[in-house]
């Protein structure tokens, strides 16, 4: 076969697998979907292939009967990534081709990995540092992964994502207390809800509003509201086409936190939401805000991340 015809096969392929990245994407998450569009162009395919691994990877834990077993097939699958001998899945294949343009470190995939596991295995969470180590894998890895994809790999702009990435975690964590409790898992610190009188096995029996929920939730988003300011100056780091995108979404979560705060810490008995009209100001404020300057860049990474840096 000449070489042009070759050529033309593999880019074909490629086109092919990345459509199935894409496909993933706009069923997995409409609102993944819609935030990539924040992103330049030159991004756009390299986050979809990133989201679909991330998809794939989620089901094929919480899917299987064997979490342990799951997520050790997926670090073989990673291995054989990094090799550049993917196995003959359209995603692995798409996602080797973005690992070995943009010259990835593994620790973030494997990272992701393990937090699925915990997720699986229902793991439990005492103290603020173990949350964090938590966070450091379900979300900071997420926003090192970015950040090499828009071609930056400054140590102190990566600390940032990671703090940025931990924030929105822990975001995420005090709008779903109650819909996590409900599914038997905490995700606070359970050493907070212990001071303040909870026995927190025995509230998950019955997950009802208390002054040490609220007390818990609000001291987590004290800590949230920490790392943001913290992750705001390496918004500056970033190059100039990108930095819309990361605004919004700190912009965005940060929101939450804000009507989490408005329900006085209360996500038991309802969920905090940011309604469109509110999600397309923040939107197009983020497009003319300007960033911190850089001072405050080079702030010591948190240790439960320090893994994931090079």
């Amino acid at each position: 076969m000449p070489p042009e015809t070759t050529a033309l096969a593999v880019s074909a392929d490629a086109a092919s697998d990345l459509a199935v990245c894409k496909a993933l994407l706009a069923k997995g998450s409409k609102s993944f979907s819609a935030a990539s569009w924040l992103l330049p162009r030159r991004m756009r395919d390299d986050a979809a292939t990133f989201y679909a691994f991330c998809r794939v990877a989620d089901d094929a834990v919480d899917d299987s009967g064997d979490p342990g077993r799951a997520v050790e097939r997926l670090h073989i699958r990673l291995d054989r990534i990094f090799g550049n001998q993917p196995e003959a899945d359209p995603v692995d294949r798409a996602l080797a081709r973005v690992v070995h343009r943009h010259d990835m470190p593994k620790a973030p995939f494997s990272a992701l990995l393990e937090g699925f596991e915990w997720d699986a295995q229902e793991r439990r969470y005492r103290t603020l540092s173990d949350v964090l180590a938590y966070a450091a894998r379900v979300a900071s890895a997420v926003g090192v992964v970015m950040t090499y994809l828009m071609g930056v790999r400054d140590r102190d702009t990566l600390a940032r994502a990671c703090d940025l990435g931990a924030a929105m975690q822990l975001t995420n964590i005090c709008r779903d207390v109650g819909e996590d409790a409900r599914r038997g898992r905490i995700y606070v610190p359970e050493d907070w809800l212990e001071e303040g009188g909870i026995e927190p096995q025995t509230w998950l029996g019955d997950p009802t509003f208390e002054p040490a929920v609220a007390g818990a939730t609000e001291r987590l988003l004290d800590e949230a509201a920490r790392l943001y300011a913290r992750s705001r100056p390496g918004v500056g780091a970033l190059p100039s086409d990108c930095r819309p995108a990361i605004r919004a979404a700190g912009l965005i979560y940060a929101d939450i936190g804000r009507v989490v705060r408005q329900r006085e810490f209360d996500s038991i008995s309802g969920r905090a939401r940011v309604g469109l009209p509110r999600k397309l100001w923040l939107l197009t404020r983020s497009w003319w805000q300007s960033h911190d300057p850089e001072l405050g860049l080079d702030a010591a990474p948190l240790p439960e991340v320090e893994f994931l840096l090079p």
